[in-house]
């Protein structure tokens, strides 16, 4: 069997055991977990190896691609503007990044990029993963894009270009790009290992991802025009995550680096009342903001109901039925990475991994996980 690192509060003693089986099985290959229960480390677990080959063991300091995961410090990044009064959600977006009026966007508010209901799910066809490197060309597409529904009236998954919305009001606001300000205002007084994208000396200890299965370009299809733009707006494949160049680019939606103990610790400061160890982000006023609900329904963009509140997903029992009840927020990334923050219980669980599983919306995996610490809190 595996061996798995780290320390657990013997109530989560299910939760060491899942961990053990999948590695054991297979089911995962590396992986690490944490539970924040009212600042205090319940579950700070990982084991596994880095590798395909299984030549490298997965260890404290392993970090991972997280992908969509990479949305909820995006977010928060935000909201820190919004407490420091920088920042009016129902102001334009044009009020701060006078190029986005263009092609009727005049009316698109900044609540409605955190919530992905601006219509600006993408770009425009062409386009390659390859244009987002380049922050000022992307942001300029979709500044002059029109948006592909009407803005506010439903949500359509910003799937790739969620950082570069947000990231290019937070570098108009703040004067530091999206990365650099998440280095600065967030991971760096938290004491996070946490960044967009990762810094060259660190790409010796980053855990090579494992491709999902192929997905049902089928289904896709069938899922209508909308569905199709939003996944191929750009196409992006596990194995990008792999090159240099995604590495030292600015993607927001996609391109965090880190481990379930450091994206735990900067989302714990929504379940913490917004101050971590001294360090002060955000109010409460700002954090109740994040549960006024914006949009609920099957998402345009991936065509599953979502609940969006402003910045995270909200429970929706119909497509995670694992999470509970009560004032909890989350996200997660392609392949089963996940951060969920429960106001009500005071806890903060993240789980990272480099084996990928099926599902945009965290994995089977994602679940059992989920389940196991929930049923240890009763």
């Amino acid at each position: 069997m595996t061996n798995i690192n780290g320390s657990n509060d013997p109530r989560f003693d299910a939760v060491r055991a899942e961990l053990e089986r999948n590695l054991a099985s297979g089911e995962e290959l590396g992986v690490s977990l944490f539970l924040d229960v009212d600042g205090e480390a319940a579950v700070d677990l990982w084991g596994g190896f880095r590798d395909l080959a299984r030549t490298t063991a997965w260890d404290e300091r392993t970090i991972t691609n997280v992908w969509s995961t990479t949305k909820t410090v995006t977010s928060l990044a935000a909201l820190v503007l919004v407490d420091r009064g920088g920042l009016d959600l129902d102001a334009p977006v044009a009020r701060y990044w006078p190029e986005f009026a263009e092609n009727g966007k005049d009316r698109v508010l900044v609540r409605h990029l955190l919530s992905h209901t601006s219509g600006v799910a993408g770009l425009d066809q062409p386009g390659t993963v390859e244009d987002l490197y380049d922050w000022d060309k992307a942001t300029a597409r979709m500044a002059a894009q029109a948006p592909w529904w009407e803005p506010g009236t439903a949500s359509g998954y910003h799937m790739t270009n969620y950082g570069h919305l947000v990231g290019e009001v937070v570098r108009r606001v703040s004067g530091k790009t999206l990365k650099r300000f998440v280095a600065e205002e967030i991971a760096g007084p938290l004491g996070a290992d946490f960044q967009i994208g990762a810094a060259e000396r660190d790409w010796d200890r980053i855990a090579e991802l494992v491709p999902p299965p192929p997905v049902d370009r089928a289904a896709l299809a069938s899922g209508g025009e909308l569905m199709l733009k939003v996944v191929t707006g750009p196409v992006v494949q596990a194995e990008d995550a792999a090159t240099p160049a995604w590495r030292l680019a600015d993607v927001g939606a996609a391109n965090g680096h880190g481990n379930a103990r450091s994206v735990a610790r900067v989302l714990s400061v929504l379940a913490r009342g917004g101050e971590v160890d001294g360090v002060r982000l955000l109010g409460p006023g700002t954090i109740d903001l994040i549960f006024d609900e914006q949009a609920a329904g099957v998402d345009l963009g991936i065509g599953v109901p979502l609940r969006w509140g402003v910045g995270y997903g909200l429970r929706e029992p119909a497509t995670v039925p694992w999470l509970p009840e009560g004032r909890v927020c989350f996200w997660a990334g392609w392949g089963g990475s996940v951060v969920i923050a429960d106001l009500d219980r005071r806890i903060t669980l993240s789980y990272v991994m480099n084996r990928m599983g099926q599902g945009l919306i965290g994995s089977e995996r994602t679940a059992a996980y989920v389940r196991a610490v929930y049923d240890a809190l009763g």
